[in-house]
């Protein structure tokens, strides 16, 4: 093999045998009860440790969590290694996560979360970080054969291929996918030849043959650094040990382990040294001697540490970076605008303020969005900036994680914000918990057009916003008037946090205001009272602000004063604000357009009892849609599911008590 002169033979053994110690270790361990649990990459180091030695120092590498040999290989010092591995203190993670979920940038290594194939669109990212800044830097990101029937895997190769991008998935096919082997779920024997299908070039490689892997990984990079494109290399490899080292492997016929255990890398390696007179026996035995002591070394240098500790307040004060704080105040000057103008110039103005802002999502580019919010963008940006997309929403997201890594700002629209659930994983997986697990700021924008009042029926019109309250990691932001839209949305662009931007539909042309000139900034977290009042309150958000302050002006003109709180970020909320006004009123009425049933007034009611119970001269009141789907007729969906007919009756109950 041509390959072989132009290698260091000796460096290499080494590489390829400390991650086959390391395994033999941690299995040692787990028998001797010191480890709990471990996911043997044992038989398989050839592909992580051949794919790392075929790359340079920039490429970035995202592994899984059998490619020991990927951070070995790097020169990750192998204590505080150790320690993420064992979750002692002195890990990666600060034991927030365990073995190789999370990234080392300084290392080009970013980690796997545990959802299949969910990193090969952050690799796209990635690539196209690479084509952005001219540089020449290649991504390598694996996933196991089991992986390649997930969404997220065609929508990375296909994003890939149509931007020719400069990335390389890497198929470890090991046999299993847990128990399950491979010719149950997968109905062709070479995963590769599904290259074809979009475009690039694939290949089917032996993966216990480490110098058979750097080829191919060689002649893939250079594809790509010329430009090329993607491609895709099937590793044929197998797995053998259990999916973890509990679950065994009685499930795996013996006959086929002793067949592949006669195709063990190192065993194959260890007889080129010798044909080839690199190493003799003695030599191989004092290194194998010397690495066994480095491990040793580490590993009870790991067990020694203390277990993690940590206080609540510590925790929650690093589950986001630390927030954009250089708020600039609205010039004086103003002008009035329609909503849906107001957030495309806080788009534009972004957009010339910062190269790194750029947009992505489907028919954004000449089309301008099915709303028209950046028409006119592509002549001014060009299309490097504002990228039309495949309908890929989770390949699309997870391209933005790519890219903020890289420390661009991306900013993905969501045609409607029904078609969000498709991005699922990606926001509340890997979005959401990137920071908290390894301290990455993760600055992405994401703008949903949400709401109903259109008659666009059940698939156009839903209010989801309450899904990703719940998730720890992301802002989640709503606003009412078009002043609002601009600054809010040109702080979330600043914001290295991942936030989720709703935009009612219905007020897109339908609400006009007076709009400060350039860039200004609306601090996330903080609610506004947009009227006063002293007999109750009425706390919204969205759509139910115009709502409520219509339903304000009818009982004022009969005595009653109600004050309007618009909360304007419901992650986080101000709560300072809304129990100030509770203790002033007594008072409190949520109300908001999404169904009823663990919808985010549910949160603000129970939060206000608890913490505002002593002021409370009457029950909290909620209003809300009806739990059903948003009907497409304009009758049924203003008469029966709407929020908006049941307020006047809700007010007079709470005004009654």
């Amino acid at each position: 093999m041509a390959v072989v002169a132009e290698i260091d033979l000796k460096a290499l053994y080494r590489a390829l045998l400390l991650p086959r110690l390391i395994e033999e270790r941690m299995l040692r361990l787990i028998r001797q009860g010191r480890l709990s649990k471990w996911f043997s990459g044992y038989g398989q180091e050839a592909i992580a440790v051949g794919c790392t030695w075929a790359l340079e120092a920039r490429d970035y590498i995202l592994p899984m969590h059998r490619n020991l040999g990927v951070w070995t290989t790097r020169g990750v010092p192998l204590r505080p290694l150790f320690c993420q591995l064992m979750g002692r203190d002195g890990g990666f993670t600060k034991g927030r996560d365990r073995t190789f979920h999370f990234g080392l940038p300084a290392y080009r290594i970013i980690g796997m979360i545990s959802h299949m194939a969910a990193m090969l669109p952050v690799a796209c990212g990635l690539g196209l970080a690479a084509r952005l800044k001219q540089e020449d830097f290649v991504v390598l990101a694996f996933t196991g054969e089991g992986g390649t029937r997930e969404g997220d895997f065609h929508e990375a190769l296909n994003l890939a291929a149509v931007w020719k991008l400069p990335v390389i998935f890497v198929v470890e096919n090991n046999g299993y996918g847990l128990s399950t082997p491979a010719r149950e779920a997968i109905p062709v024997e070479n995963v590769a030849d599904a290259a074809v299908g979009y475009g690039m070039v694939g290949a089917v490689i032996d993966g216990n043959d480490v110098l058979a892997v750097i080829e191919a990984v060689r002649r893939a990079a250079e594809r790509a650094r010329a430009g090329e494109g993607p491609t895709l290399l099937e590793m044929k490899t197998f797995r053998m040990r259990g999916h973890e080292e509990a679950s065994g492997t009685k499930y795996v016929p013996k006959a086929l382990l002793e067949q592949w255990r006669k195709k063990d890398p190192i065993d194959r390696f260890e007889a080129l040294l010798e044909q080839e007179g690199v190493l003799s026996r003695e030599e191989r035995q004092a290194i194998r001697a010397e690495l066994e002591a480095a491990v040793w070394e580490a590993t009870e240098f790991a067990l020694a540490q203390p277990e993690v500790q940590s206080t609540l307040e510590r925790e929650q004060a690093e589950l986001f970076a630390p927030p954009f704080l250089a708020l600039r105040k609205a010039e004086p000057s103003e002008r009035e605008l329609r909503f849906v103008d107001a957030i495309s110039e806080a788009l534009r103005l972004a957009m010339e303020q910062d190269e790194r802002v750029l947009l992505m999502g489907q028919d954004i580019a000449e089309y301008g969005g099915v709303f028209k919010v950046t028409e006119g963008f592509v002549e001014r940006f060009g299309k490097e900036r504002v990228r039309n997309t495949p309908i890929i929403e989770s390949g699309a997201v997870g391209a933005a994680l790519g890219l903020a890594l890289e420390g661009f700002k991306p900013v993905v629209e969501i045609q409607y914000a029904d078609f969000i659930s498709c991005a699922f994983n990606q926001i509340v997986n890997n979005l959401a918990t990137t920071h908290y697990r390894w301290g990455q700021p993760v600055n992405v924008t994401i703008r949903a057009p949400f709401g109903g009042g259109i008659g666009a029926g059940p698939f156009h019109s839903q209010c989801k916003e309450a899904w990703f309250c719940h998730v720890p990691g992301l802002k989640v932001v709503v606003p009412a008037t078009p002043e609002d839209a601009k600054g809010l949305l040109l702080t979330a662009i600043e914001e290295p946090n991942p936030v989720l931007f709703f935009e009612h539909k219905l007020l897109y042309r339908a609400v006009s205001g007076l709009v400060p000139e350039g860039i200004y900034h609306v601090p996330l977290g903080q609610a506004r009272i947009v009227r006063a009042g002293t007999d109750a309150t009425i706390v919204t958000y969205g759509v139910g602000v115009h709502w409520a302050l219509e339903e304000a002006a009818w009982w004022a003109e009969r005595g009653v004063s109600l004050e309007v709180i618009d909360l304007r970020t419901l992650v986080p909320w101000d709560r300072e604000t809304v129990l100030a006004s509770v203790a002033r009123t007594g008072r409190v009425l949520v109300l908001h357009e999404a169904t009823r049933t663990a919808g985010f007034g549910a949160e603000l009611a129970a939060e206000i009892a608890e913490a505002g119970f002593m002021w409370l001269d009457a029950p909290i009141m909620r209003v809300a849609a009806a739990d059903l789907p948003v009907p497409f007729a304009p009758t049924l969906e203003a008469q029966v599911f709407s929020a908006r007919p049941r307020l006047r009756p809700a007010l007079e109950q709470l005004l009654r008590f």
